[in-house]
């Protein structure tokens, strides 16, 4: 059976998600800003949990319809096939979020589209009252623009929490942006990939599972994994395929450094249970003090912003200091994020390209210097 699926990525990452849903085989049929709608059989719900890299969460699609008033809410809802989905014990409580729509209460939405899933539902199994005291399947509904799509949320957790990094450090990279900015560094075997300001690790722990095809939700659950909707033998299938993908003879290297021992700790560990540690050089190390070590590298990193861990008066004299000191890193590229958007004139280099991402809810931009310094 063909069912839709939605796959959901921070703002700026939707050619990164849609090429991963393209490469596992699967037909994407649309998408919007932060979400791909995607076709795919049984078994895309436990690949695309264990193998997309820059999803946020996933989702199984219960139905897209219009609604400008809470009639046309209640009564699209309850035509959509819900019992395909929804067992009888089931528990389904109702999320969701509504933007630049008619329907911009999202408590009433919330409670409408839970009244017309129970009337459904219980028309369907012929019960006046639903346990619900089963698997619990989060029912939720996007509204943009009066339109809606009301879906079942499979991944639990979210994507990003991989489960190699139980213990953080003050202001976290979050791990699907990290494999973002190492994904647009264009990384390679031969070329060192270094992030002088490291902190727990994420970005060059991301670069080696990328470089070594470690898929990111191998060793988590799903909460899909209780749904009778899908058999068992798939979420075997899927992390066995994932464990035979694996490279295990990749010569790619990644260094990262931090002027906080407490942070390199944590990174030595992270990396150990992400099964990359073996191609990760961590150590403890001043960022102004980096240099070539005779080596082709490209640096990928995130400086302190100004926020959380130095004023913005610091951060701007450490992005001026970064630039003379990377001066001396001849014919290296740099991948540089970070909110401030005086950072080119401050780090002495006009970027070659600019993009604009989400650091949480921070809006960032991406620098890219990859011409020869001058």
């Amino acid at each position: 059976m063909v069912y839709r699926y939605v796959a959901t990525c921070l703002f700026g990452l939707e050619a990164l998600l849609g090429g991963e849903i393209d490469a596992l085989g699967y037909k994407r049929t649309e998408t919007l800003d932060g979400r791909i709608i995607f076709e795919g059989d049984e078994t895309a719900a436990a690949r695309a949990n264990v193998r997309l890299r820059f999803a946020e969460r996933l989702y199984l699609l219960c139905g897209i319809f219009n609604a400008v008033t809470f009639d046309e809410l209640f009564e699209n809802t309850k035509a959509l096939p819900l019992e395909e989905f929804i067992d009888k014990t089931d528990e389904y409580p109702v999320s969701g979020h509504s933007i630049k729509s008619t329907l911009f209460s999202v408590p009433d939405c919330q409670r409408i589209i839970k009244k017309a899933a129970s009337v459904r539902l219980g028309e369907k199994y012929a019960l006046s009252v639903l346990p619900e005291t089963g698997v619990r399947k989060k029912l939720e509904f996007f509204i943009l623009k009066d339109r809606v799509m009301l879906m079942i949320e499979l991944s639990g957790a979210p994507l990003h929490k991989r489960g190699y990094r139980p213990e953080t450090v003050a202001a976290p990279l979050r791990e699907t942006l990290a494999a973002a900015l190492v994904a647009t560094s264009r990384p390679r075997e031969n070329v060192l990939l270094r992030d002088p300001f490291c902190g727990s690790g994420t970005i060059v722990i991301e670069g080696a599972m990328m470089m070594k095809n470690v898929s990111p939700g191998m060793k988590r659950s799903f909460a899909a994994e209780e749904f009778s909707l899908f058999p068992e033998r798939i979420w075997k299938d899927a992390r066995d395929e994932a464990h035979d993908l694996i490279v295990r003879d990749s010569a790619f290297e990644a260094f990262g450094s931090d002027i906080d021992e407490n942070c390199v700790r944590i990174a030595r560990e992270s990396a150990m249970r992400a099964g990359v540690a073996d191609a990760i050089d961590l150590r403890v190390m001043d960022a102004l003090d980096i240099s070539t070590e005779g080596r082709r590298g490209t640096v990928v990193t995130n400086p302190p912003y100004g926020e959380r861990l130095l004023t913005e008066a610091e951060c701007e004299k450490l992005y001026s200091e970064m630039g003379k000191q990377f001066k001396t890193l001849e014919n290296w590229q740099f991948y540089i994020l970070t909110p401030n958007e005086r950072f080119p004139s401050l780090f002495g280099k006009r970027a070659d390209k600019i993009k604009k991402l989400y650091n949480g809810m921070i809006p960032c931009f991406l620098y890219e210097f990859f011409k020869k310094q001058n």
